[in-house]
């Protein structure tokens, strides 16, 4: 039990559920106590010792009965051919060894597997391919192409030359028998087949997550195909969550830097120099700000609110953040991203300013206009577009000034670099101001982009 126990703790991380040592521990002594005759009780100390939300106790329930479900053979197609075997027998004549070797028990000499499969003995059918389950590992499955091969191993593990010996032996000696035997070989294969599809939903989930991720992470946001948006919004929001879990700790405290020996001095003229009082010399940090503007046009309405959910985890992360959108004009959603969800925010966002036609030169008049006293010489100004301004004023003199009232100016392109100045791009004119420049057409070039930028307030 201690196996499957380890096997089950490995199915319960690939489901999603955080197990760490002291947990899986736990839960071990939990089951010690319990027991394992009752199921329902299992479960519950299972659930008990190791989910800490409603989310992680769903998934662990659904791991967990799919984890214990044994898969049986399925025998109907078997005893079907067993009734026909038996009509046949009883219709032609033969000898009393082979009437008691069809209908009753099977004949000595044949090997355990044959046995089984001739006596249709269901328990210990489903307990021989569990134990060659284990001996196959079949816990190391991760990619459906592997079905073949742990197949394989699992019907090794079970004795299947040795059936297949029987088999011909019987083929020759007593057809009817041989009839029976393959039938259960068959309905063998399918137990086993499903044997192996359980453990890959087990054991693959979390590998075959994380290679549709990797995948999603590199693919262009601009041509995320519709099928795939839900699950781009899950990766981003799974990148949002990382960053905040990452940067939003307590800020640790402030190194104690270099001993001042004055200081230091001084504070102990009483004690003859003894230094029982210590003065250091710290670094002083100012307050970081960070002023985001994010393009909600028409022709980067795709990567949108991907750039939205990035902002909205800024808002968890950075003390002091001023969040705009805009298309042709430009509003201030700031107090809409630290109030609302990331779903409910995207959407009152794009309601209000989304989807219309690109123009930053009025957009950049509208923050010079209103909001240019928010920024000072420790903000950071973060821009997310794509240069587009329809072959209007770009206005560049206002982002000048921006750059040169703030620390810096970044600016995350979507577009591949080959697209900037083409057309009505005005990336090349813009990035003359611009401290920083990146592509961001994939989430993870977008993921790093915003990583970096925090990084510099921790």
């Amino acid at each position: 039990m201690r196996e499957n126990l380890h096997r089950f703790f490995r199915a319960a991380r690939g489901a999603g559920v955080r197990v760490s040592p002291a947990e899986s521990i736990d839960a071990m002594r939990a089951v010690a106590q319990v027991g394992v005759s009752d199921r329902a009780v299992l479960r519950d100390a299972l659930l008990l010792t190791l989910a800490k939300s409603q989310d992680e106790k769903l998934a662990l329930g659904d791991c967990f009965d799919l984890f214990f479900s044994q898969p049986e053979p399925r025998q109907e197609q078997a005893e079907a051919d067993s009734d026909d075997t038996a009509q046949e027998t009883d219709q032609s004549p033969s000898s009393g060894a082979a009437s008691e070797a069809a209908g009753g028990e099977p004949p000595e000499g044949l090997g355990s597997l044959a046995q089984m499969l001739l006596s249709q003995d269901r328990n210990a059918i489903a307990a021989a391919i569990a134990s060659a389950a284990g001996a196959a590992s079949l816990s190391d499955i991760r990619y459906s192409t592997q079905r073949g091969i742990f197949s394989s191993r699992i019907l090794d593990a079970m004795g299947l030359q040795r059936l297949r010996d029987d088999l011909d032996e019987l083929t020759a000696t007593n057809p009817s028998l041989a009839e029976r035997l393959r039938a259960g070989l068959d309905a063998l294969r399918e137990a086993v087949r499903d044997t192996v599809s359980q453990g890959l939903a087990l054991y693959a989930r979390e590998e075959a997550e994380n290679l549709r991720n990797d995948i999603l992470r590199n693919a262009p946001l601009a041509r995320i195909e519709r099928r795939q948006v839900e699950e781009m919004r899950a990766l981003i929001r799974k990148i949002a969550r990382r960053l905040r879990e990452r940067f939003s700790k307590p800020r640790k405290r402030q190194r104690r830097g270099h001993l001042d020996v004055r200081r230091t001095l001084r504070r102990n003229a009483a004690w003859g120099g003894v230094p029982f009082l210590t003065a250091w010399k710290r670094k002083h940090r100012d307050r970081p700000k960070i002023v985001a503007l994010c393009d909600v046009s028409g022709s980067v309405a795709q990567v949108s609110d991907f750039f939205l959910l990035l902002i909205h985890s800024l808002h968890e992360v950075v003390d002091d953040v001023r969040s705009f959108a805009f298309s042709s004009h430009l509003i201030e959603v700031s107090d809409i991203l630290e109030t609302k969800s990331p779903e409910d925010a995207m959407q009152e966002i794009m309601s209000k300013v989304g989807f219309g036609s690109s123009d930053y030169g009025s957009a950049l008049v509208d923050f010079e206009k209103e909001f240019m006293s928010t920024l000072t010489p420790q903000t950071t100004v973060i821009v997310l577009g794509d240069a587009r301004s329809n072959n209007l004023d770009p206005r560049a003199d206002i982002l000048r000034r921006i750059s040169e009232r703030s620390k810096r100016l970044v600016w995350l392109n979507p577009e591949g670099r080959l697209a900037w100045g083409f057309g009505d791009s005005e990336m090349p004119r813009y990035a003359t101001f611009c401290s920083v420049v990146r592509q961001c057409a994939t989430a993870q070039q977008l993921e790093r982009a915003v990583s970096d930028i925090v990084a510099t307030y921790q």
